[in-house]
């Protein structure tokens, strides 16, 4: 029975109180009991790097909830709350948890008798929801039990390197959805992606190390740490391309024994114009996707791979001035020559396609990389002959309204 004297106000600074001192142990224990002098109980659930389940956090509880085919996976897919029945008929809202706009997973609020299903209890489940995303993603950064839930398998060791480094995988803000994808999930060698928004300005990166061990892994991860630390050093308003790139060259090219190398896109968009300027080192261009045709590939700015410097003359960078609504895909070869039984590749096009279609479903951008990832690997017989990473990016006011749960 609900306590007349409970507020929501009390339910949000029981959690944030308690979660100080908390382990990722004791997550929905701590949203459990804020919430239960509303007449409520809750479960937290988080969503694995496969995205195909969610688990809760609670200890003991093994089972999972499968992301496709339950009420509780559609909520997550569309970012919306939705309504569900218990085994036992109670009543149940399913609500997604963000950390900012990145799916942690879902949390299970069920409603005691006396407890009306309203546009108001939908708010406040939905800010208690996105605080819980907030901690998870906190408490994940010490906690083996969280990683290894969200694991759901064991990751090989250069897949654990790359997803220590990578960073979420969906960013926006009022001008820009950033969405990014890195598969095979468990098995990642040398493709990892990167992003960093300082005020309007948003850079971005690709990379894929060559080979598909460790060693790609490990020159993968100087490549990228490379490149974000000049990048810093440098400054918000002075960041060069070329330069970023050249310190990567300097580090990988000056490590002992045979040439190792990463191909590369480096990029930096500012969302107050749309002027995206980049540099392609040995990698596939990106794309330009305006009203769902391919209108520009950017290769005007073609250099040799990430430790390969240039001998006869300098890299150089490139300009693109993007249109409102303008989509830029930036891919590695294992996407698009994902090949079937038949050795048909997957293809430009067909990506392309796959993201349009999306599109008019109105999906939002990390469930559109989601399914994606499931398709390439269907595409494969369900099995990736070599990495696959895209970062996707929306220059468009109002797609980040699709990351933002509903309220029903």
């Amino acid at each position: 029975m609900a306590d007349p004297s409970a507020t929501w106000a009390g339910v949000l600074s029981s959690v944030i109180d308690r979660a100080h001192l908390a382990t990722g142990d004791e997550i929905s224990e701590i949203v459990d009991d804020a919430v239960a002098p509303l007449g409520l109980s809750a479960e937290v659930l988080l969503v694995n790097l496969a995205q195909d389940t969610l688990r809760s956090v609670r200890p003991g509880v093994v089972q999972g909830v499968d992301v496709e085919g339950t009420i509780a996976g559609r909520a997550f897919q569309t970012s919306e709350s939705l309504p569900g029945i218990a085994p036992d008929g109670e009543r149940v809202r399913w609500v997604p948890s963000l950390d900012g706009t990145e799916r942690v997973g879902i949390v299970r609020f069920v409603l005691g008798g006396e407890v009306t299903d309203d546009d108001e209890l939908r708010a406040r489940c939905w800010s208690l929801a996105g605080l819980v995303g907030h901690i998870v993603m906190a408490k994940l950064a010490y906690s083996d039990r969280l990683r290894r839930l969200r694991g759901n398998g064991p990751l090989s060791d250069a897949a654990e390197l790359l997803w220590q480094l990578v960073p979420p995988r969906t960013f926006a803000t009022e001008q820009v959805v950033v969405a990014g994808l890195l598969e095979p999930w468990d098995r990642v060698a040398g493709d990892a992606y990167d992003y960093a928004a300082e005020g309007a300005l948003i850079d971005l990166a690709v990379y894929d190390g060559v080979g598909h061990d460790l060693t790609a892994g490990m020159t993968t991860a100087l490549a990228l740490t490379a490149v974000r630390n000049e990048r810093r050093a440098q400054g918000a308003d002075m960041v060069d391309l070329v330069r970023l790139a050249d310190h990567a060259d300097e580090l990988l090219a000056g490590r002992p024994g045979p040439l190792t190398f990463v191909t590369a896109v480096l990029a930096r968009l500012d969302t107050r114009t749309g002027l995206l300027e980049y540099l392609v080192a040995g990698h596939p261009a990106p794309l330009v996707v305006r009203g769902g045709h391919i209108v520009r590939e950017l290769d005007a700015a073609v250099g040799p791979p990430l430790g390969v410097p240039p001998r006869e003359r300098r890299r150089v960078a490139a300009r693109e001035q993007l249109e409102p609504g303008d989509r830029v895909l930036f891919y590695s070869d294992g996407i698009v020559e994902a090949r079937d039984a038949a050795g048909e590749f997957f293809g430009v096009e067909r990506l392309v396609d796959f993201t349009e279609r999306a599109e008019l479903d109105r999906l939002p951008a990390p469930e559109t990389l989601r399914r994606l990832s499931a398709a390439v690997l269907a595409h494969q017989g369900g099995r990736l002959q070599d990495d696959a990473t895209l970062l996707m990016v929306d220059w468009s006011a109002g797609k980040h309204r699709r990351l933002l749960p509903h309220r029903r």
